[in-house]
């Protein structure tokens, strides 16, 4: 694996002009900067991950940061798109909903599918929520309901004490068993409020010896409520026996799924320290993180896991698949082989992996055979893969195969064939057959904010900013909070309409509303509007408020206020300070940004490429 992970870091730096050198590690640290579950498989590890790294380039974009440094012991890196001018309607629905749904009226969160900061879509391969408790992972296959948790949800209120005070007063008992089943009860329905109010009963009652998976569930969902910090403070109230590997993958799992960078090394680092085993879990989500935001890393964690002798999972694949399939689908089709050669088989969510990337690529035919792999000879009898084959066949342009795939679900369709046909016809321009399908979902199921978010895409996709308007509007009659990806379509349809001030409105509104932080991209889509009219001021400003919402300095921030300043002709004194001091160092074109903004930046931008 070294020779070939050697081989890929020789293509990245060859192209740069770059020699190699001699900076081998037999072991890999990760060290954080001053920015910001899958089973293990049998087989020759060695053969397969030499393959595979082979296939994976270090992914540098320009000159390495002076803070990135490797030696032998590690590594360390430092069709309605005019509206009317009578919202008169909508702001007072977000006004009533503002007032109405403080952040202490509810106990838990209602994220849904709308973590897209990270574009948790069917377009991206993400962890779900932790699997924590053996029992847990074992109930979450059954839909029973537990009992405790039927009691929970009919007590008054949000009140779980009293629904627990009144199951013991009635002599009923508690079981490790039926308390996992209903954590895995109310995770599904992201209660987790409820949740963590349960694990505090069973600790203020005793009615539960806590294990180790016990008290890394409680992490979970209080860096889930309480934010991460509170998590951290958490782990020091563990006893020291119970402060293992379980606890510590938990609290990184939960950096990366926020894009703590500096955290998630540090945490991953002092696994290490602490003698953890650094297990195929913990790899995989660094390789996630990393796909994210740092690609050239991908590499060395992998060279991590062939010199501790992790074994990858069939994960640990998928992100490897999905990150080269993005620009290099020779790349992806060799990380397939070797999964082949390993007797490994792809599952539904790896063809479909496989099948957008052919289709990004123009490899359509290649698609349409996996598509047809994943139909097999009878499709009716596998109606599970229907809403992936729905979305697929209509990235294709297939809408006859849409039209037939339909036809199989619709004698007994469930919600998410609905949803993948409103997805589907919408991407083929049939907008009112989407919301044709929509119409039967609404009358058949109480929709979730979810649900109203598919069609809202729908409209965000054809610029109807009327039709989205009224969806919202529409979704807060029927009791549905407006989340984050919400707000995000939201944002855009008034930016697409030229409704700048109005799409920052809604922005502010949704920085009160959510205790979770606006999308990135809500955030970039109004810097970018501003950036084309030259609005430093406010340009300026967004890039403030993300600072402030915790998103770290990207490339991409900067690129757009450069723009900015040069629309309005105007030069940014500091700028290239500005960029250093967040580890930012720019490309060729974003140099000639700079010098285009500024002749006098020209010795500074030089000082930068240096």
């Amino acid at each position: 694996m070294w020779a070939l992970r050697r081989a890929s870091i020789r293509l990245s730096l060859r192209s740069q002009g770059f020699s190699l050198g001699a900076s081998t590690a037999s072991c890999i640290k990760l060290m954080p900067t001053a920015v910001e579950d899958g089973a293990g498989i049998s087989g020759s590890f060695q053969i397969t991950r030499s393959k595979v790294l082979s296939t994976m380039t270090c992914y540098h974009a320009g000159h390495s940061s002076p803070k990135f440094t490797m030696s032998r012991r590690e590594l360390s890196s430092q069709a309605d798109a005019n509206s009317t001018n009578n919202d008169d309607d909508l702001d007072e629905a977000l006004s009533y909903e503002l007032q109405t749904r403080g952040i202490n009226d509810e106990v838990e969160t209602d994220l849904g599918d709308d973590d897209e900061d990270f574009k948790k879509s069917h377009d991206e391969m993400e962890l779900s929520d932790i699997e924590i408790d053996p029992i847990e992972k074992k109930s979450q296959r059954s839909k029973r309901l537990s009992k405790i948790f039927t009691a929970i949800i009919k007590a008054p209120g949000l009140s779980v004490r009293s629904a627990l005070d009144k199951w013991i007063e009635e002599g009923k008992d508690i079981s490790r068993q039926e308390i996992s089943l209903a954590l895995v009860n109310l995770r599904r329905r992201k209660m987790y409020g409820r949740a963590l109010q349960l694990f505090e009963w069973l600790e203020l009652n005793k009615k539960l010896e806590f294990l180790e998976q016990d008290y890394a569930s409680r992490l979970d969902l209080i860096a889930k409520l309480r934010g991460l910090p509170m998590a951290e403070k958490f782990i020091d109230s563990v006893p020291k026996s119970f402060r293992r590997e379980l606890l510590y993958r938990t609290l990184l799992a939960n950096y990366v799924s926020q894009n703590k960078l500096n955290k998630a090394e540090a945490t991953f680092n002092r696994m290490k320290d602490l003698d953890l085993p650094r297990t195929t879990f913990a790899c995989n989500q660094m390789l996630l993180l990393y796909k994210r935001v740092d690609k050239k890393k991908i590499a060395d964690v992998l060279l991590l896991m062939e010199n501790e002798n992790v074994k990858p999972s069939t994960l640990t694949y998928k992100i490897l698949i999905d990150t080269k399939g993005s620009n290099d689908i020779a790349g992806m089709e060799e990380i397939v082989e070797t999964m082949k050669t390993e007797g490994i088989e792809q599952d539904l969510q790896t063809q479909a992996a496989l099948a957008r990337h052919y289709i990004s690529a123009g490899f359509n035919e290649r698609a349409e055979a996996i598509l047809k792999e994943m139909e097999g000879e009878n499709v009716k009898k596998k109606q599970w893969v229907c809403p992936t084959l729905l979305c697929l066949y209509a990235k294709l342009g297939k809408a006859d195969e849409v039209e037939r795939i339909w036809k199989v679900c619709e004698s007994s369709p469930r919600i998410e064939d609905c949803m993948s046909a409103v997805e589907a016809w919408g991407a083929l321009n049939k907008i009112d057959k989407a919301e044709e399908i929509f119409e039967f979902m609404s009358k058949k199921w109480k929709l979730s904010s979810g649900n109203y978010n598919v069609l809202l895409k729908v409209y965000l996709n054809h610029n109807m900013l009327l039709k989205g308007k009224d969806l919202v509007k529409r979704m807060l009659d029927s009791g549905c909070k407006l989340n984050l990806l919400t707000y995000n379509a939201l944002v855009k349809l008034h930016v697409q309409a030229g409704e700048v001030e109005k799409a920052d409105s809604l922005l502010q509104t949704a920085i009160q509303q959510n205790r979770n932080k606006p999308l990135f991209d809500t955030f970039m889509a109004i810097m970018e509007e501003y950036a084309k009219s030259g609005d430093i001021h406010n340009a300026e400003k967004i890039f403030y408020l993300m600072r402030k919402a915790g998103y770290i300095s990207r490339f991409t921030q900067y690129q757009v206020l450069i723009q900015a300043y040069i629309n309005a002709k105007q030069p940014a004194y500091g700028i290239s300070e500005r960029m250093k001091a967040d580890n930012i160092f720019p490309n060729k074109a974003m140099s000639k940004q700079l010098v285009q903004m500024n002749p006098f930046e020209k010795t500074a931008v030089l000082a930068l490429l240096d």
